[in-house]
């Protein structure tokens, strides 16, 4: 890494933005992560989950946040605001990725923050999430997040195998 994280929103499409967030999927997933997609990884697959991410962003139906240092994109977070009309107040903290080599330095933390920050501002009051990690787990707990319980075989590792995942939620204040 170099130099100090910042924490950024995305709201608009830019090439170099999909290429660094292309970058940390294709680490994630080549790393084990349970996050939507199998091995192997293609760049063009991770390109056009990001464009469409962030076509959602400019449509005003997700935040898109991104940690990054002078060198690179380092992590992102999404939180999906476009819910049910019955539940106006709740948006989905989804796809915390963090590379592999950032890791254990404060990028997880400072972006679940900023998405905690960007949610209450964008009206929400209660966020959901699911992981397949344990790394992830203490980093939600650490943060007052509580454990709802596991799912089983609620989706496969990126090499086929299934995995459990665990559900969490946290209230923002009203």
């Amino acid at each position: 890494m170099s130099g100090a994280i910042q924490i950024r929103r995305l709201q608009s499409i830019d090439e170099r933005d999909i290429q660094g967030l292309s970058d940390v999927l294709i680490d994630c997933v080549e790393g084990g992560a349970s996050v939507s997609f199998m091995l192997p990884m293609a760049r063009g697959k991770a390109e056009v989950f990001w464009r469409s991410a962030l076509e959602s962003v400019v449509r005003g139906e997700r935040l898109l946040l991104v940690a990054e240092d002078a060198a690179a994109i380092l992590g992102t977070v999404q939180v999906i605001l476009q819910q049910p009309e019955n539940q106006p107040h709740r948006g989905d903290l989804a796809k915390m990725l963090v590379r592999r080599q950032a890791r254990r330095r404060g990028v997880g933390a400072a972006l679940l923050e900023a998405a905690e920050a960007s949610a209450l501002d964008a009206g929400k009051t209660l966020l959901v999430l699911d992981t397949a990690s344990g790394d992830a787990e203490r980093l939600y707990s650490r943060n007052g997040w509580q454990r709802v319980g596991e799912v089983p075989d609620y989706a496969l590792m990126p090499d086929g195998a299934f995995c459990a995942t665990t559900i969490f939620y946290k209230s923002l204040g009203r």
